[in-house]
């Protein structure tokens, strides 16, 4: 006679929608939802005036405008005119405006003009404006953030492996011969 069922199977659908609306609120409140939780951070700063001595490790993203005697990691590094780091750089993205005394470590590299760079570079991609000053070598690897230093390594090993089979070889045949 009434058509109570009928309201209620409507009402029913919209009622978990309105509980689910109100669950992200009551997050909200007591504890901030997921995408306000990670808000990208702002860049760290090293400003001109600060010079640090000791290694620096961040997950973000850093501009640098003072002096550093360290290592730097980071995931963009960006090192101002004035800037001096003596020391190895390793970044995602790094954008050199000053100066670096040591190994530069980055997939996306660019020296700009006003770049001094006294060391190596090892990159994926590599960007370097007319008026850079670059003294070092320069190396293109697809992982450059990894150790490279294990992979060079045993590929002399192996060579050498096969030489000393050989050496014996001569040795022996020297013997004989004498």
């Amino acid at each position: 006679m009434f058509s109570k069922p009928k309201i209620t199977e409507p009402i029913e659908p919209a009622a978990p929608k309105l509980q689910e609306r109100a669950e992200p609120a009551q997050q909200g409140y007591g504890q901030p939802p997921a995408a306000a939780a990670k808000p990208k951070p702002a860049p760290s700063s090293i400003s001109s005036d600060l010079t640090v001595v000791g290694n620096i490790t961040t997950t973000g993203d850093m501009q640098v405008d003072g002096i550093i005697e360290g290592d730097i990691r980071a995931h963009l590094l960006t090192v101002g005119e004035g800037a001096t780091i003596s020391g190895e750089i390793m970044a995602d993205d790094i954008v050199i405006h000053g100066l670096i005394r040591g190994r530069v470590r980055g997939v996306k590299v660019r020296l700009t003009s006003t770049a001094k760079v006294e060391g190596d570079i090892i990159h994926k991609t590599i960007a370097i404006e007319s008026g850079a000053h670059f003294e070092g070598s320069v190396q293109r690897r697809d992982d450059p953030l990894g150790d490279g230093k294990p992979s060079p390594t045993p590929a002399p090993a192996r060579a050498s492996e096969p030489a000393k089979p050989s050496a014996p070889a001569k040795p022996g045949g020297g013997d004989t011969g004498a």
